[in-house]
């Protein structure tokens, strides 16, 4: 074991300790970049949904996500599985809008162990409302920002990121999107 040393890490994280493959400065660039830039834009988004719609990022991404399936109904496990949630979070979440009468949860009819989540009509009129405020916020703020050769890398990188922790998870590998 040696001292890892590095001029862009402060003086606390060098420590003695197994070769630590750490990041390179352009390397720290690109993370740090990501973290932050995901950060505000998910901020920015979130923010323009709850004041145009009263509707959270967080809610419109459940509605979308029930929205997909073609009777606008999910088991539970599936929607907290492609949302990148904990089932305990999703159920927390699924009681408020719930409440609202934005989507009813009932029995899953062929697995009675089994929760569905059901958007309401209601919850397709706020989705319908919403959609275009959230689509034009992800073009001008990330999509009109890319060229299409760098849309296509962006989508290629964060598929195979997205492959990969789904296999390390154990999750069902989400079907690609084709353009």
């Amino acid at each position: 074991m040696r001292p890892v040393r590095s001029t862009f890490y402060p003086a606390w994280m060098v420590v003695e300790q197994k070769e630590v493959r750490w990041l390179s400065e352009s390397e720290m660039v690109a993370w740090r970049s990501y973290i932050v830039a995901t950060m505000r834009l998910r901020q920015r988004l979130h923010r323009e949904l709850s004041e145009h719609h009263d509707v959270t990022l967080a809610d419109y991404e459940v509605l979308v996500c029930l929205s997909s399936q073609p009777d606008n109904r999910m088991r539970m496990t599936e929607l907290a599985s492609m949302l990148g949630s904990t089932k305990s979070r999703l159920s927390h979440q699924m009681v408020r809008l719930e409440a609202e009468g934005i989507i009813r949860r009932t029995r899953d009819p062929a697995d009675k162990r089994g929760v569905v989540a059901e958007l309401t009509g209601r919850g397709e009129e706020l989705l319908k409302g919403a959609a275009p405020t959230h689509v034009e916020g992800v073009r001008e703020h990330l999509i009109d920002l890319l060229d299409p050769e760098e849309q296509q890398v962006l989508a290629r990188a964060f598929g195979r990121v997205l492959d990969h922790l789904s296999e390390i998870d154990g999750l069902p590998r989400l079907p690609p999107i084709t353009s």
